[in-house]
This record gives C-alpha cells, sequence and structure tokens, in this order.
C-alpha cells in the first residue's frame, strides 16, 4: 500500500527523481517518459470516462483499465534486476493482454466491417476516447525506445499494443456500435 502524507518533496527541483528501485535519475530519461507518457493515457481515460459514465459495458472495462496503466507505470518505474527474486516487482501479466483481447472482440463483434479509416471524432467519448488511443500509442512509442537502451517487459510492450487497440474500438463502440463513425474520404478535398 502507498502512504503519501506529503504531496511536494522539493527532491525534484534540480531536474531528478528516483526510480521504484531508489535510483536517481534526469526527468528526461527514458523511462520517466515512458511511465510518464502511460499516466498520461491514464489521465486521457478518466477525462474520457466523463462521457461513459452512463454505458455499462464500456466504462467498467475503462475503469479496471485505468488501474492497471498504474500497475504498467509501477512496472516501467522498475528496472529489472537481480534482487527481483527476493522481492518481486509489479509486473503486467499475460493474462491481461489476453482480458483485453476479450474485451476487443467483444466490442468488435456487434460491428459492421470497416469500409475505410475512421476520423476521430463523432460523439464526445468517440472523440475523448481517440485522443486516448494516439496517447497510448505515444507511450508505446516512448516505451519501444526505452526497449532499445534496457529491458523492459515485453508483455507491458504488448498491452499497450492492445489497449490502443481496445481505445480505437471502444471509440466506435461510442459512436453507436460504429453507424455514426466519421470515414476518411480519400482525396475528397482536391
Amino acid at each position: 500500500m502507498v502512504t503519501l502524507n506529503r504531496i511536494y518533496t522539493r527532491t525534484g527541483d534540480a531536474g531528478t527523481t528516483r526510480l521504484a528501485s531508489g535510483a536517481p535519475v534526469s526527468k528526461a530519461d527514458l523511462r520517466v517518459e515512458a511511465y510518464g507518457s502511460v499516466d498520461e493515457t491514464n489521465a486521457v481515460i478518466g477525462l474520457a470516462r466523463l462521457s461513459t459514465q452512463d454505458d455499462a459495458t464500456l466504462d467498467p472495462i475503462l475503469a479496471r483499465i485505468q488501474n492497471e496503466l498504474f500497475d504498467l507505470g509501477a512496472d516501467l518505474a522498475t528496472p529489472a534486476g537481480a534482487r527481483e527474486a527476493e522481492r518481486p516487482a509489479l509486473r503486467i501479466l499475460e493474462s491481461q493482454v489476453a482480458r483485453l483481447e476479450a474485451e476487443i472482440d467483444q466490442l468488435n463483434e456487434p460491428m459492421a466491417a470497416l469500409t475505410s479509416f475512421v476520423l476521430p471524432g463523432g460523439s464526445p467519448a468517440a472523440a475523448a476516447l481517440h485522443v486516448a488511443r494516439t496517447v497510448c500509442r505515444r507511450a508505446e512509442r516512448a516505451c519501444v525506445a526505452l526497449a532499445g537502451r534496457e529491458i523492459v517487459s515485453a508483455t507491458g510492450l504488448k498491452y499497450l499494443n492492445r489497449l490502443s487497440d481496445l481505445l480505437f474500438v471502444a471509440a466506435r463502440h461510442a459512436n453507436d456500435q460504429g453507424r455514426a463513425d466519421v470515414l476518411w474520404t480519400p482525396g475528397a478535398t482536391r
């Protein structure tokens, strides 16, 4: 359990922070960028939930995902280390990825196949979910950049990839099961 008695500590005033391991790093470090982008994804999903709170199918999924994104942040803030055998770090599990896949299939099943790319928009909920999807893709890119330099959970990377897919399908779900999607018309403005 986490206990926060003080909100400001002044320890980051010089541009550094500490990872979950206690190691000091620059706030510009790729690892901090990765878990910061995951945090931003979480915040945008929270904003989208203002428009999904009456959706008995979608809102509970998004609520659980918000909690899982904190788990992913903890995963990313904890570099792999030798002491992990004695004190296992919180890591994203394959079962969490499989649950996202099942939910993608569940949300996508009643919708007609796409005939074009979907433009972000439609209902307020769909527009917000498309923003969440693009922020999630940025978080994924930050994690891939980090993985090019350090060990990153492959399952965490898969989770972000599936999450962006889920957010796309969720946006279509919020657009009257895709019936209110705004479709791209190639060359329409020429």
